[in-house]
């Protein structure tokens, strides 16, 4: 990396934490406006830090697939939310193609029965608490979570610390939509766990000797959750 680079690379890091401090404490006062102006800005400055740290494409097209289902959900509205989680899915693919390889080769069995228990057991528990209408599809959208999770544990402790803190962050949101009863602020809760997962996932993958996708090897190119108005801010 060279030395431009690597005062670019700081300069973005500084910016991201500065964002992440201003939009946590936005949500612990209740400060609205600041909640909405700074949550669109996280993911897309990640995105260029992630670059910056010649990271392969699936990175920054992921964050920028957050960035969108982070806009979503801060619209509210069940058809807002819905596309969200498309968005967030879309995300979950392009992690899915830089970790599958690596992940699934150093994946323990225990690991992949622990998660699949995990995903059926959430799944189980929510489903009687869930609208009809949104059961399939918030099943369907966890357990591609729950996949990318595995994925990114098997591709490293980084990235599978940032693929559980994901899945921590969607189930305090789904605990939400089946009325479970959650921790004061969830929303900052639930903003703390999914910016540290994005961070942790980019983080990961961006260190030498991480996974790179087929296409990329060998280039060294390197918000209030309510009943129909789930956000992950007060998103």
């Amino acid at each position: 990396m060279t030395a431009a680079a690597g005062r670019a690379t700081t300069v973005l890091r500084a910016l991201f934490a500065l964002l992440t401090a201003v939009h946590l404490g936005a949500l612990l006062v209740d400060a609205t406006t600041v909640v909405h102006l700074t949550k669109p800005a996280l993911m897309p400055v990640l995105a260029v830090w992630a670059l910056a740290r010649g990271g392969p494409w699936p990175l920054p097209a992921a964050l920028l697939c957050g960035c969108g289902g982070d806009v979503l959900l801060q619209i509210g509205g069940e058809t807002a939310f819905l596309a969200g989680m498309g968005c967030f899915a879309a995300g979950h693919l392009c992690y899915l193609a830089l970790f599958a390889r690596a992940g699934w080769r150093r994946t323990a069995p225990w690991a992949v029965a622990g998660y699949g228990a995990a995903w059926l057991g959430t799944v189980a528990l929510l489903w009687p608490g869930l609208a009809a209408h949104l059961r399939l599809p918030v099943a369907g959208y966890s357990l591609l979570l729950t996949v990318m999770g595995l994925a990114a544990l098997g591709a490293g402790a980084w990235t599978g610390l940032g693929g559980a803190l994901f899945m921590l962050s969607d189930t305090l949101i789904a605990a939400g939509l089946a009325d479970w009863p959650r921790p004061p602020v969830p929303q900052f809760w639930i903003m703390a766990t999914y910016i540290a997962a994005q961070w942790l996932l980019v983080a990961g993958a961006t260190r030498e000797g991480a996974p790179r996708p087929a296409s990329c090897a060998g280039t060294g190119a390197r918000q209030s959750v309510t009943s129909v108005r789930p956000r992950r801010v007060g998103p």
